[in-house]
């Protein structure tokens, strides 16, 4: 990924200027560690009369899938080999706005100690990204910078120039020209960037809000495509985009007003706790399946793989729940979860509701049978996929609860985990990540195959584009002898 950005000068205002601006020597290159791979910052050209400033994101292509590799497909579930063919190490996404975020952090923010008046000054400024995507084509790429001041030239690019008849691609080579304030340019570029992708390569959090407003004060409130940029900016994710909308509103309404934002929005009581928390997407699975065993009628559950004993102490506080089995391979995990649940603190009734056992989930255990239901949360991923088949057969086959919920991640949603790497799994011990298609089709396979009707869900936010964090899935046992159950 490639940016450069030039500015002119005279005797009295060399253009070198621009090092001391962006806090980078021309005289060196310089190199920047990103999760995804090296920033590079170099001068091209450096004179009195013009200088220009180079940002070069180096992302190894190999790297990332070598990362991939047998551990699922993280964040690139478009295409099957989305892992080998792709348009990261190339294209300007979002993952060179972070780069640029980070290694401009300073220049961002308008700050320069040794040139403050220059800081504050306008320059004459042409900034020039030879691939970037442009979902809208060159005339959003227009309507999104020429209202900040730019004089915009967004020539698209070519599928194949030796083959002009497949016609052109979704990126343009784009050059902008205007006298703007670095700072202002940048945080331009900062939001602009992934807007025009439409796409990020991270989660998105809540305070994404916060680093959108920051970036976009000034210009984004009077924007023209405001709604369109907070909304892509932001996802799509409808909650953060109303909680942005309403504070450019707030700090539109200020400015007309002459007022500061906390003056306007005065009908709060300061002293009361109204800010709404992210509900945890752990606690938001540990509802769901309780929801769902609840709705199954289920009395008697296994917690398959129950870890260090969260669900265990969630289902004991439900008196409907008469007995509660949590079964691990981990000696160590269940000795955690005996303390987590302070069974040795229990009163002899609670204790009764209670059991944790160690055992292997790709063997039968005799142990497991008669159940109405049984969970298997975060737990089929851990295995590797030529065992699957024996975890299928002890749980389904032989065990054969009444009911038995299944999640597991959301490969597609992983594209919007702002902390993890592309084409990483959630968890080292992750084996794989499904899909949505891929998750369906192994489901449906086993309820044909033991005989049990299958229903989906999603744990946490639906993301339109890339479905939800987690995926579940509720087997019911039919009437019907189920084939392969006694194979």
């Amino acid at each position: 990924m490639f940016l450069t950005m030039s500015t002119t000068g005279s005797a009295k205002s060399p253009a070198t200027d621009l090092g001391f601006l962006l806090h980078k020597h021309p005289a060196r290159a310089q190199a920047f560690a990103t999760a995804h791979g090296t920033a590079h910052v170099f001068y091209p050209e450096a004179s009195e009369r013009r200088c220009t400033a180079a940002l070069l994101l180096e992302v190894d292509p190999v790297t990332l899938a070598r990362r991939a590799k047998g551990k699922g497909r993280g964040g690139s579930p478009d295409v099957a080999l989305a892992d080998y063919v792709n348009d990261r190490p190339y294209a300007a996404t979002s993952l060179l706005a972070v780069a640029l975020g980070n290694v401009f952090s300073t220049a961002l923010k308008g700050i320069c100690r040794t040139m403050p008046r220059r800081a504050a000054e306008p320059l004459p400024l042409r900034v020039e990204i030879p691939v970037l995507p442009a979902k809208g084509g060159a005339a959003l790429v227009h309507a999104l910078f020429e209202p900040l001041g730019w004089t915009v030239a967004a020539e698209p690019v070519a599928l194949d120039e030796r083959f002009p008849e497949w016609g052109d691609s979704r990126y343009v080579a784009l050059t902008l020209e205007g006298r703007q304030r670095l700072s202002d340019a940048l945080r331009h570029l900062y939001v602009l960037l992934p807007v025009l992708d439409d796409a990020k390569h991270y989660w998105i959090a809540p305070d994404e809000v916060d680093k959108l407003l920051r970036a976009g004060d000034g210009w984004l409130a009077g924007h023209p495509e405001q709604k369109l940029i907070t909304s892509r900016y932001l996802a799509r994710r409808r909650s953060l985009t109303r909680q942005a909308t309403e504070r450019l509103e707030l700090a539109r309404l200020a400015a007309v007003d002459d007022s500061a934002d906390e003056e306007i929005d005065n009908a709060v009581d300061e002293t009361a706790d109204t800010e709404e928390r992210p509900v945890p997407l752990a606690v938001r699975r540990r509802e769901a399946i309780v929801a769902a065993l609840r709705a199954a009628g289920a009395h008697r559950v296994l917690d398959l793989g129950c870890g260090q004993g969260q669900l265990v102490g969630e289902l004991l506080k439900d008196a409907a729940f008469t007995e509660i089995v949590g079964v691990d391979v981990s000696v160590r995990a269940l000795a955690v979860a005996a303390r987590r649940l302070r069974l040795d603190r229990m009163t002899e009734r609670q204790a009764d509701r209670v059991r944790l056992l160690q055992g292997s989930l790709t063997y039968t255990d005799s142990r497991l049978k008669g159940y109405d239901g049984a969970v298997l949360s975060e737990v089929v991923e851990h295995l590797d996929p030529p065992r699957l088949p024996a975890l299928e057969y002890a749980v389904f086959g032989a065990a054969r609860p009444a009911t038995v919920i299944v999640t597991t991640p959301n490969a597609e949603y992983n594209v919007r985990w702002e902390t993890l790497p592309d084409g990483r799994v959630r968890h080292p011990d992750h084996r794989f990540e499904w899909t949505r298609e891929e998750f369906r089709r192994w489901a449906d396979q086993v309820g044909e195959r033991y005989g049990y009707r299958v229903e989906f869900g999603a744990v946490g936010e639906d993301d339109p584009e890339v479905g939800p964090p987690t995926q579940s899935a509720v087997f019911s046992r039919t009437e019907s002898t189920a084939k392969g159950a006694s194979a």
